[in-house]
């Protein structure tokens, strides 16, 4: 695994406000697991403002759905940790925050609270986009509390970017 440093987000955070400036674009997150970290990675830098909407730091359940409107049930019935609840969270994210993107993150960073079917480093991924379409992943990470969430931001902001290059028209 990767290990990522304050550079590496730095930069995975300049690439992702580049091309939504670039495209006149406005992004919205929803997290859990990090915390606030994506948006603080967003944010650190000059200027966010024109393209960063809004962030949801959605840590407990009841938040999920006061917040972000992530319907209880699914939570009881996939568990917060799931790919539908990181789907309901970017959905939730980009209608809440009247933004083009979002993207959110759902886990178990650690070192309690897993189980063998989501042990410590599960995280969900959600990238809600401009056409409708919502993706999600589903990612296991290696290390402590603190390598599984900044893991977690990398990738949050690595899949916006994939998803910038990929084949839908925006």
């Amino acid at each position: 695994m990767t290990q990522h440093n304050d550079r590496d987000l730095n930069m995975l955070a300049a690439a992702v406000a580049q091309w939504l400036t670039t495209h006149g674009r406005v992004l919205a997150v929803a997290e859990s697991c990090t915390g606030g970290w994506v948006a603080k990675a967003l944010t650190d830098l000059p200027g966010s403002s024109a393209w960063f909407g809004q962030g949801f730091v959605t840590y407990s359940n009841e938040a999920k759905t006061q917040a972000i409107g992530v319907p209880p049930a699914l939570i009881e019935s996939d568990g917060a940790v799931s790919e539908t609840v990181a789907c309901e969270m970017a959905l939730g994210a980009q209608r809440n925050a009247v933004s083009d993107f979002a993207v959110s993150t759902t886990g178990i960073a650690g070192p309690g609270g897993g189980s063998p079917d989501k042990p410590v480093g599960t995280v969900c991924f959600g990238w809600a986009l401009p056409n409708g379409v919502v993706e999600t992943e589903r990612h296991h990470f290696e290390g402590d509390r603190e390598a599984v969430r900044r893991a977690s931001v990398a990738q949050a902001l690595e899949g916006l970017l994939d998803r910038f290059a990929g084949p839908l028209s925006f």
